[in-house]
């Protein structure tokens, strides 16, 4: 019972953690997303650059980053903050890639039909081509999502009180075989939040190919 309660501790900051980064990092998404489709070549090739390097490095080294490096005269992030921030830059980076190749995925007829109908490009883009590509791209990114609600424990790293956090100390403070127990009750947490997310993230792919 005494794990149980440990691991509900930090259950509030692992959801806040990765609801807030993931919403944050879907809205910068956007305009990577149309930086890496810029027909003005010296921006897509930067956009592109910044992408590949924000990938290339592991999440937990841009939390050691942003947590220990950033420090501007006496301000420094907070663990939750650098976490937050640190996660919100790395899901810009993989949600751009994700909704760039819906947005590829859309038939280019579409893009015809908007100027046919003698709609600016950029209206094309926002109002017909982005909810095609937003829809057939939810599948991804609710797999992502989990991904990212798993990887929210590699903020314990840095001092963030979420459930693998807790789950630390109390095998700290209880040596021997029960300090195993909140790691199983943590992994349960997680798949009893995954699951149904992974279920709802398979049915939409699987209409999403029947009306394809």
């Amino acid at each position: 019972m005494l794990a149980l309660k440990a691991v509900l501790l930090g259950l509030p900051l692992t959801l806040l953690i990765a609801a807030a980064s993931f919403a944050i990092g879907l809205v910068l998404a956007i305009p990577v997303t149309i930086g890496l489709r810029s027909r003005f070549a010296p921006l897509r090739w930067l956009v592109r650059l910044l992408v590949d390097f924000i990938r290339g490095i592991p999440i937990i080294v841009w939390l050691f980053i942003i947590f220990f490096g950033v420090v501007i005269g006496t301000f420094r992030f907070k663990p939750v903050q650098a976490a937050i921030v640190g996660f919100s830059i790395i899901s810009a980076a993989y949600l751009a890639e994700i909704i760039r190749g819906g947005i590829q995925s859309v038939h280019f007829g579409q893009w015809e039909a908007g100027e046919a109908l003698g709609l600016p490009r950029s209206t094309t883009f926002l109002r017909v081509i982005v909810p095609q590509a937003l829809r057939i791209t939810s599948p991804s990114v609710a797999t992502y999502f989990i991904g990212l609600l798993k990887d929210s424990s590699i903020a314990s790293t840095i001092g963030v009180t979420e459930m693998v956090y807790y789950s630390m100390n109390y095998a700290r403070q209880n040596p021997g075989a029960d300090a195993l127990t909140p790691f199983f009750i943590a992994a349960i947490v997680y798949i009893v939040i995954s699951v149904p997310l992974a279920v709802v993230a398979r049915r939409l792919d699987a209409r999403l190919r029947k009306e394809a």
